[in-house]
């Protein structure tokens, strides 16, 4: 037979229909391990091509504790091996297989064997990034949930209070944050209001936000004076162990006596919150104490004050102080400053401009912390007497 001029011999022949063969079954060896996205169904149909097609004696993946075959282990410890990495270079498993008699391996066997091993490798990769694409899929759907339990948490109805109006918004960073807002109507007629924000951000404070809602509302309810509440909180908090102690509480408790004009405001280690009146410069409120759960044995202090005509006054969460713009900060007083001369006569329209001004601020930057507020006006009039 002749090629191009030139004489084929049988031997050459041979050997071309062996590189066919060879080739053809590598291809049947990768369809095989390419069926599956299944990271040990995988490795388990290496091992079977490895015994059953090219006939070795066992074969196994040591580090995942599967094998075919014979025990690789009674075959000596100087086995051929046959490394799988991704794309990077990384190693995911390596292939060992003990060849039938203690042979060494043919040059097709070895060709074959690192074919095998750089599809298995591509099909192992796959598998593993479906299975990190599930979980994370799993993990977005259980977010989600978690989102729209904690929303539903919040005040889902404001209570009417004439004379007044009162507004919250709440925004986490991620999915689930460890900001708490609530408001809690009183046996004697007034309400309890909270703002509260758990150290650290992210699922884990949001688990223990919850765990503080819990508390508050079982206390709240029992019309404890908003001192008295604040140091039970501390207590309870301090007395769930280490790992609540890590996730402190900053809080502040309003207490609001709509008829008479009145407010007691105590502060457990949070932002003091501003109020501005008319005819008198804004401040912030004086009270102060120490987060809840740091510190065992705390007492607090509330500050009481009349709330006037006109009045009005916001609680917030650290997250809107620290928005950026590259290295600058919006911070207290610029929060103050757009609070303050804010036109809005209500509290929906105050906390609107509070958020045009943070997202102008921003020029659109991500959300860097959860975001929280509250915000409480009195409409003007006489004052009670």
């Amino acid at each position: 037979m002749t090629a191009g001029g030139r004489l084929v011999g049988n031997s050459e022949i041979l050997d071309l229909q062996q590189q066919v063969a060879r080739l053809q079954a590598l291809l049947e060896a990768s369809r095989q391990v390419h069926s599956t996205i299944h990271e040990k169904e995988v490795l388990d149909q290496v091992l079977r091509i490895v015994v059953r097609e090219l006939e070795m004696a066992g074969a196994a993946f040591p580090g995942d504790g599967l094998s075919y075959g014979e025990p690789v282990a009674e075959h000596g410890a100087a086995l051929p091996a046959f490394p799988l990495q991704d794309r990077d270079g990384r190693r995911m498993a390596e292939l060992v297989v003990a060849p039938p008699g203690g042979r060494a391996l043919t040059l097709y066997e070895a060709d074959f064997l690192e074919g095998l091993a750089l599809q298995a490798a591509v099909a192992l990769e796959n598998a593993r990034n479906h299975k990190r694409n599930v979980e994370f899929a799993r993990l977005e759907q259980d977010l989600d949930a978690a989102r729209e339990i904690q929303r539903s948490l919040l005040p889902q109805r404001l209570p009417a209070i004439p004379g007044y109006s009162v507004a919250f918004r709440s925004d986490a960073c991620y999915q689930v944050g460890g900001d708490y807002l609530d408001i809690v109507e009183q046996p004697d007629g007034s309400l309890l209001m909270a703002v509260a924000d758990v150290a650290g951000k992210g699922l884990a404070s949001a688990i223990m936000s919850t765990s503080f809602r819990a508390a508050f509302r079982g206390m709240a309810a029992t019309g404890l004076p908003p001192d008295e509440l604040a140091t039970r909180i501390n207590r309870h908090h301090w007395a769930e162990g280490e790992e609540a102690r890590r996730r402190y509480v900053t809080a502040i408790f309003l207490r609001l006596h709509p008829e008479a004009g009145e407010i007691e405001v105590v502060n457990a280690g949070h932002n003091p919150g501003f109020l501005v009146e008319p005819g008198a410069a804004p401040r912030q409120f004086e009270a102060v104490g120490t987060p809840l759960g740091l510190l065992p044995g705390m007492v607090y202090a509330a500050e009481r004050s009349h709330f006037v005509p006109g009045a009005r006054l916001l609680f917030y969460t650290d997250g809107l102080t620290e928005v950026f713009r590259g290295d600058q900060e919006f911070g207290p007083e610029r929060l103050l400053h757009v609070f303050s001369t804010c036109r809005a006569g209500n509290a929906d329209g105050i906390l609107d401009a509070l958020w045009k001004a943070l997202g102008d601020f921003s020029e659109g930057g991500p959300q860097g912390d959860d975001m929280t507020a509250l915000a409480l006006c009195r409409a003007t009039g006489e004052v009670p007497a």
